[in-house]
């Protein structure tokens, strides 16, 4: 069974002058406005297309990592996870950097990384984002 996901965008002017809002299918805490100069500045109140990226990113590799944790016989207590997605004007979005913190009782720090490492390759998430440059950083609580 397949399932969609949908967002959608209102856009209004060009895009150094103008500005959108962006409304999630599945949640009534928005719209959330996006602009050009928050894309390229970067802002504190208003999204971009990079940080709903990294909201995408952080939670399927912790989705992924959980999973993987379970199937190892070490199912973890917590999860956090940041994913911090650069974005070059002119350039693109150059790179996804996931920073990692869990707390898994009875693993040691070699199977820690292997499973992180193959969390991070699996995500489904990462392999759309195949076409940049992921990084992991991940400790062992």
């Amino acid at each position: 069974m397949s399932v969609t996901s949908e967002a959608s965008t209102s856009w209004h002017g060009s895009l150094f002058e103008g500005s959108g809002q962006v409304s999630l299918a599945s949640s009534d805490q928005g719209p959330f406005a996006v602009d050009w100069k928050a894309r390229s500045e970067g802002s504190t109140t208003v999204t971009t297309p990079e940080e709903l990226i990294a909201a995408a990113h952080s939670s399927c590799f912790s989705m992924a990592f959980s999973l993987a944790l379970a199937q190892n016989g070490t199912p973890p207590q917590s999860i956090e996870t940041t994913a911090s997605v650069t974005f070059v004007p002119g350039k693109g979005i150059t790179g996804s950097h996931l920073n990692v913190n869990a707390v898994v009782p009875g693993l040691d720090q070699a199977d820690f990384d292997r499973l992180a490492e193959e969390a991070k390759v699996g995500c489904p998430v990462s392999q759309a984002l195949s076409g940049i440059e992921i990084t992991l950083e991940a400790t062992l609580a």
